[in-house]
């Protein structure tokens, strides 16, 4: 394997690393799982750039890339994406009054009309996660 190959590889391992410590390992399994001709480039993309390059940076913690990530869903309306990012935001850590708060923020910055979408996308992953979480990881 030479040099850039190499390193292709390293940046997907550490993608997948943390893509699985985000969304969770059912997530990426479900993802894998349904992987063909057709989308296996884009998942690859995504594994090594989102999450390997992006995602894998020391900049910023796992908790507050969550809370921009899910301000900037609300702003671009994309309610699936949200809701997947509700949940990965719970497992690095953020409370619901975070969530909330964000909400809250989006509103003035995004519009009524989407943080009020978002805080029924939000509800809906609340819901189907049932019991509160820890409110302090």
């Amino acid at each position: 394997m030479d040099d850039q190959k190499r390193e292709l590889q390293g940046t997907k391992d550490q993608g997948m690393k943390v893509r699985r410590s985000v969304l969770g390992d059912a997530h990426v399994d479900r993802t894998i799982a349904n992987l063909n001709d057709f989308n296996l480039d884009f998942q690859d993309f995504i594994t090594r750039y989102a999450w390997g390059e992006v995602w894998s940076r020391p900049g910023l913690p796992l908790h507050t890339r969550s809370l921009l990530t899910l301000a900037m869903l609300v702003a671009l309306n994309r309610d699936d994406e949200f809701k997947m990012h509700v949940r990965a935001a719970l497992n690095n850590g953020v409370t619901r009054a975070e969530i909330q708060e964000v909400l809250l923020q989006s509103a003035i910055y995004c519009g009524l009309p989407a943080a009020n979408g978002a805080f029924h996308w939000a509800q809906q992953v609340f819901d189907t996660l049932g019991n509160e979480p820890s409110e302090s990881k």
